[in-house]
This record gives structure tokens, sequence and C-alpha cells, in this order.
């Protein structure tokens, strides 16, 4: 049985498959069983046709893709949905989360015997980025830390473990991948924040100015505040009906 599912949305990311996939098999080694989705959005390179490729030395890799590109959200979505594992991880596509900090996520969760862990979420530390990319994520993060309130000061890392049947009762939208622990917590579920390390881009380039992450970011941060006060509070507990005791 297949215990943790690695989910990698892509985007013409053919530069970096080849490395990124041999650094997943190499953090997952300690797992009885692990299998690897690569979701293919929309890319217009040989990032399909790097992932085909690695197939025979690699039996567990998976290979999904959206004839369109649909965005991170959807990608880690489509995987989810695919995935066999009831303990999901998700890095980004660009090398930039390594794969060397699995292990930090999903023992946690396969260790949990409360049954309360819903997330553990990786915060980076040492951001190698460009100075304009760090200065409009730590705006973005204190906006949404004050509004949402979600213990986090990191919620754009890639690098996030949770549990797959808590993932998809959560309500989809484009984005959400953002603000994974702020849902997690408004369904009650507990999380766990773990430092990790990231580096410089393997290869490539960006898919998103600062500008487009600002822009949908206040439409997102604005709905993702009005679904936590609009949770639903009501919570049911089952009646034990083995008394055989009668309404009559």
């Amino acid at each position: 049985m297949t215990s943790v599912s690695i989910i990698i949305p892509m985007k013409n990311e053919s530069e970096n498959v080849d490395a990124l996939v041999t650094e997943i098999a190499q953090a997952c080694a300690t797992l009885d069983a692990y299998e690897i989705i690569i979701i293919d959005d929309g890319s217009t390179d040989d990032t399909a046709a790097k992932i085909r490729a690695l197939k025979a030395a690699h039996p567990t890799l998976r290979l999904l893709q959206h004839p369109n590109s649909g965005g991170q959200s959807a990608g880690v979505h489509s995987g989810v949905l695919a995935a066999k594992g009831q303990v999901i991880c998700t890095l980004d596509g660009d090398g930039q989360n390594p794969p060397a900090e699995l292990p930090k996520l999903f023992t946690p969760l396969l260790n949990d015997k409360t049954g309360r862990l819903g997330l553990v979420a990786g915060q980076r530390v040492d951001r190698q980025d460009t100075a304009s990319k760090k200065i409009a994520s730590k705006l973005a993060n204190g906006l949404r830390a004050r509004l949402l309130k979600d213990g986090t000061r990191d919620t754009g890392c890639g690098l996030k473990g949770f549990r797959r049947d808590a993932f998809l009762r959560l309500p989809y939208f484009d984005h959400m991948h953002r603000y994974l622990p702020a849902l997690f917590k408004r369904d009650g579920w507990e999380i766990a924040l773990v430092d990790v390390s990231h580096r410089e881009r393997q290869g490539g380039t960006s898919k998103y100015s600062n500008l487009q992450r600002a822009l949908v970011g206040i439409y997102d941060l604005i709905g993702v505040a009005w679904l936590i006060r609009r949770r639903k509070k009501a919570q049911p507990t089952e009646a034990d009906l083995s008394t055989g005791a009668s309404d009559v």
C-alpha cells in the first residue's frame, strides 16, 4: 500500500525534471511505499518527454497532464485526486525546494497518533531569491498574517505535507495552495510548522511576476477571510444506538 504521494506541479521545467526526481527518490528511500506524481501543467517544452524517460528508473513515477495551464493549485488538486497515498507532500517544480527536506513533512504525519494533525507546513530560511521578491513576499505575508491569523510567517513555501482526506474537504479555488494553514485551521485541524532550506532556481525561469502575485493575492485574501468567517460551526456527535432504547 502506498503510504506517501509526492506531488509536483510543473510548467516548462524540463531543465529541472531529472535532478528533482532523483533527489525525491533519495529522500524517500526509507519509506516502504511511495509514489511521485508530476502534473505537467500545459508545458510547451519537453517536460513531459523528460518525465516519460525517467519511468524505467523510477517505477512509481506517474505523469498527469493538463492540456492548458491551470496554475499551481489546479496542479496540486489534480495530483491529490489521483494520489494513492493518504499522506501528501508537495514541492515546487523549479528545484528551489530541496527534496531532502521531505522527511520533515511526512514523518510527523505518518507518526501522528492523535488523528488531529492535518498539515505540516515548511517555512523557508535563508531564502535564495531576488531582493524584490523577498520584499514583496514579506509584505504579503505580513498582511496575510494580520488578517487571517494563521500562525505562519511563510505560506508561499511549496514544501507542505498534509492528510489527503482533509485536503479534499477544503473548498477549492485557484491559488488556494498559498492559504493552506488558514484553511486547515478553519476546519479544526492542528498544523505544525517546520523550518526548511531554500536554494537558487536550478534552471528555467519564474512563471510569475511580483505584480501578478500581488493582484491575485488581494482577491484571494479577501475570499479566504470570508470563508473563515462563514465556516460551519456546528459539529455533530453520533448517538449510541446500541442500548436498544425506544423513542416511544
